[in-house]
Parts: C-alpha cells; sequence; structure tokens
C-alpha cells in the first residue's frame, strides 16, 4: 500500500508569552512538577519574548522538505503537529482524515531512541490515532537516523565551523552534548552487549562519527538539560560541570556541538547560548556553538531519503553496526524493544 502523506511531529513550544505557562503544564502533566519549578523554567522563555523557536524552525525545515520532494518527484503532502502544543498532532490527524488521508509516514524530529527520544513519539502516535476514532489514518513511523551519512556530515561541517570561528586552535576541545535522561530510562534499553540499543551509546556512536568526519581524535561527551529531584540519578557530566573541569585542566577554550538535537530549540539556546557560554566566559575560555543540522540543505535530503525507503524500497544507509531500528506502525514498539519506558518498582504495602 502507497503513502497519502508526511506527519511531521515534534515537541511544540509557545510562541507568545500568554501560551508559555499552558505549554509547560501540557509538557509536564502527571509528572507532579511543582509550579515554581515551572515558572523557573517560564523565566527562561521570557528572556526571548516568551517564544520558543521550534515552532519556526518546523516549518522552515518542512518547506526545505517539500521542496526536496517535488524536486526528486515525490508527491507527498507534509503535515505538521505536535506532542504539546498547536497544532496538535490530534487536530493535524483528524485534518489528515478529513482530507482523506488513510496511510501515512511519520517524520519524529528525533534522530536517537530511547523512551523521550523515540517511544514517547509512538505514544504520541497512538493518542492521536484514539482521539481520532474510527477511520483515523494508519501511521507508520520513520527509522532513527543518528548513524545516516547525511546527518553525521552536516553535523560534522558545523562542528568544522565552530572552530575556525575561533580561529582553529589546535589546543579548542570539542564537546557534544545531548539531553540528560535518568539513568534507569537509559538502563531500560538492557545491557550495552545486545547491540548498542541504548540512548546514550546511541549519542557516544553518533560523536564518534561525527568526530572521525571532522578529523578529531580527543573529544568529550556531556549531557545537559536535566530535571527532577536531585537525588535522582541522571546522566552525566552536566556541560557547566564539566566547562568547570576543563578550566582547571587549563583548556582555553571550547567548541560545543548539540549532537542530541536537530534544531535550536529552547534548551539549546539557553542551556548553551546562554548558560555554558556564560560560564566559559567567566572562566576567560573562548566558547563557540557549533549549529543543529536542521537548517543545513542534508537535513531535507535526508528525510526524504528515509521517505524513500518506505516508498521506493531503497537501501538504508548507515555508518554504524548499529540494528536499523524506529520504524513503528500505529504506536507499536519497534521490534528490537530498545525505547520501553523504565520499569517503576511496585509500591510497597503500608
Amino acid at each position: 500500500m502507497g503513502y497519502d502523506a508526511l506527519l511531521w511531529l515534534s515537541f511544540g513550544g509557545p510562541e507568545g508569552p500568554d501560551e508559555v505557562m499552558p505549554f509547560l503544564e501540557n509538557v509536564t502533566r502527571g509528572r507532579g512538577v511543582p509550579r515554581e519549578r515551572l515558572l523557573e523554567v517560564a523565566e527562561h522563555y521570557q528572556h526571548f519574548g516568551g517564544v520558543s523557536p521550534i515552532n519556526r524552525l518546523n516549518r522552515a525545515a518542512i518547506a526545505a522538505v517539500e521542496k526536496q520532494l517535488a524536486a526528486e518527484g515525490v508527491e507527498l503532502p507534509v503535515r505538521f503537529g505536535n506532542r504539546n502544543w498547536h497544532p496538535m498532532v490530534e487536530q493535524t490527524l483528524a485534518e489528515m482524515k478529513a482530507d482523506g488521508v488513510r496511510r501515512a509516514l511519520v517524520f519524529p524530529t528525533s534522530a536517537y531512541g530511547g523512551y523521550s527520544a523515540c517511544r514517547q513519539y509512538d505514544e504520541d502516535i497512538e493518542r492521536a490515532r484514539a482521539a481520532v476514532g474510527e477511520g483515523a489514518p494508519d501511521l507508520v513511523k520513520l527509522r532513527q537516523f543518528f548513524d545516516h551519512p547525511l546527518f553525521v556530515s552536516a553535523v560534522a561541517d558545523a562542528v568544522r565551523a565552530a572552530h575556525a570561528r575561533l580561529g582553529d586552535r589546535p589546543d579548542a576541545r570539542t564537546v557534544f552534548t545531548a539531553h540528560s535522561v535518568p539513568v534507569s530510562a537509559d538502563r531500560a534499553a538492557g545491557p550495552p552487549s545486545e547491540g548498542g540499543h541504548r540512548y546514550s551509546q546511541q549519542i557516544a556512536e553518533a560523536a564518534r562519527l561525527v568526530a572521525a568526519e571532522a578529523g578529531i581524535a580527543e573529544y568529550d561527551v556531556v549531557w545537559q538539560s536535566r530535571s527532577g529531584p536531585p537525588q535522582v540519578p541522571w546522566l552525566e557530566p552536566d556541560i557547566v560541570d564539566h566547562i568547570d573541569a576543563l578550566h582547571e585542566r587549563g583548556v582555553e577554550s571550547v567548541v560545543v556541538s548539540p549532537i542530541g538535537f536537530v534544531s535550536d530549540h529552547l534548551e539549546v539556546i539557553w542551556d548553551l547560548d546562554n548558560e555554558a557560554a556564560e560560564r566559559a566566559a567567566g572562566h576567560g575560555m573562548a566558547f563557540a556553538r557549533a549549529a543543529t543540522p536542521d537548517s543545513d540543505p542534508r537535513f531535507a535530503e535526508l528525510v526524504v531519503e528515509l521517505i524513500r525507503e518506505h516508498v521506493e524500497d531503497a537501501p538504508a544507509r548507515k555508518l554504524s553496526g548499529f540494528p536499523v531500528a524506529g520504524c513503528t506502525v500505529n504506536g507499536a514498539p519497534c521490534a528490537i524493544g530498545c525505547c520501553e519506558p523504565a520499569k517503576r518498582p511496585s509500591p510497597r504495602p503500608a
């Protein structure tokens, strides 16, 4: 069976000051996050007029993909839906049904596996189809692409450009960063011996591939944007703490690549362009942040290649030995089970 559309599925973000708190409440619903913490995060958005760049960047990326599809003669309209803010995926899917879409591909704006980066998008698909009800389009989610040669080359060129902005200092340290997750969530994918299913393993492999492409022999992989109570272990070290450690080692310049992100949404521009950059400046360190890949022309080419894997049975191009994962139908987990949520212990009887 063919496909009638591509659903571009993303996280979402506010586009005005009045939308910030409702958006954050959507993100944290059911997690018991104190309102004080939400107000603290809301202040980050207010530094940018209450606007996250993510929706604007998604629309620009969609336009680039539409242009690439047209150039390659692939007729596939692109629809935009979000998990946490308008356009909400439930409404987008309802509109797709009304327009006669019966089967669509889904491109989630994450290159990696893991619960938050992959499985939660499966849940978005499942929830949206349930909300639309009978006649909801069948949805097939495209695979993870952290090891795709176009992704790797785009990120590597961005790292080279960041080094060039610092004057190509031979002592500049390259640091790759990604969104931290609880250690328990990362371990839920199984032991490292099971083929590299963990989110942290995929981040490490992407960093290795990009460093090799960019000709960088030594680099670090760190984490950012952690949340939750301090007693819960998350992946470490944090980027700001790592900058402190680099300073103590005498490092005078640093290039940071947000390899875990495909676009410059708020957690990139706040955590890196503000907090990390300010900490480096406080130490007198030169700092450059590499661009994310979604504005690179190769990103649109990458998305169309992923589409062709389904539309034309094109071979999957990849640079790692990790299994091809992430293709799901109507929210069902992928076969290798890399993206299951961590199992919580049963409550003890009183």
